[in-house]
């Protein structure tokens, strides 16, 4: 399969039937794909058919690669078999851990910020690389306190992860500017934190702002300020895939590829700040 480029949209099932008719520009499709493992019927037919016409990437959200559990054997091998199915040459999960002594939490917790972290969650990440034959780019997740225990800052805990395995990273830059705002930091001074140099995609999608926190919901349209982070990011970068994340409250297509063609034009334009000026003497 062609690996993603350009600006990407998940594929949510309300609008899945609209994808395969829609003539407006979408570059490629991310999955969750715990929603299509052991779940046969017409949105793993919609799949099927949009992985004929467009690039998909797959995003998971229950590995807990720093949780306590051991892999479910059964769970990887179904994930593993849709990945090679699909054709999907690397997926992305969350630098995070979601379920403890068998309790699903079915929400996203951020790691002590600990040298033994970094050494569990690293290791959990090769092993899971190993099992699915196909690397893993790690997301720094959206936080709301600092875990008891933590020695290092979110940077440099994410970095020391990545390099401990040997990984990519997924940036999302929301959860940095969500990150930022609950912990009173500056949001571009914890993306500049960031192993920038390891980012093979980005992440941007919209939050709840309630002033005393923020709460990364994907509900809303992308705010300004995370935008700008983007394409300080890009600028930074360079030309990695992006995808526009929209999975709560989800509008009608036309709407999220609005959101996906405003994405575009940030990420133009910082790569566009990037690309030297080149001046053309004209000869008397």
């Amino acid at each position: 399969m062609t690996e993603p480029r350009g600006v990407g949209i998940g594929l949510r099932r309300s609008f899945a039937s609209d994808l395969l008719r829609t003539e407006r520009r979408v570059d490629w499709l991310e999955i969750i794909p715990e929603n299509f493992l052991g779940k046969p019927g017409p949105f793993r037919h919609a799949l099927e058919a949009l992985a004929g016409r467009y690039p998909i990437g797959a995003h998971g959200v229950s590995l807990s690669l720093g949780g306590p559990d051991p892999f479910d054997d059964e769970a990887l091998a179904a994930l593993k078999s849709l990945l090679d199915d699909l054709a999907i040459e690397r997926m992305t999960e969350h630098l995070c851990f979601a379920t403890a002594r068998g309790f699903h939490s079915h929400d996203l917790i951020a790691l002590p910020y600990t040298e033994e972290a970094v050494r569990w969650a690293a290791g959990r990440i090769r092993e899971a690389e190993d099992r699915l034959e196909r690397p893993i780019d790690v997301e720094n997740v959206s936080t709301y306190a600092r875990m008891p225990g933590s020695v290092m800052s979110e940077g440099e805990f994410v970095r020391a992860v990545v390099e401990e395995a040997g990984c990519g990273l997924l940036l999302d830059v929301n959860n940095v500017y969500v990150s930022a705002r609950n912990a009173s930091l500056d949001p571009a001074a914890l993306l500049a934190a960031m192993p920038l140099s390891r980012t093979r995609r980005v992440h941007v999608a919209g939050h709840l702002d309630k002033g005393a926190v923020c709460i990364d919901d994907h509900g809303h349209p992308v705010r300004d300020e995370v935008w700008a982070l983007l394409g300080a990011a890009v600028a930074e970068i360079g030309d990695v895939p992006v995808l526009l994340e929209w999975d709560t409250d989800v509008p009608a297509l036309d709407r999220v590829l609005d959101e996906a063609d405003r994405a575009r034009d940030v990420v133009t334009a910082a790569l566009r700040s990037r690309t030297p000026q080149v001046s053309l003497a004209v000869s008397a």
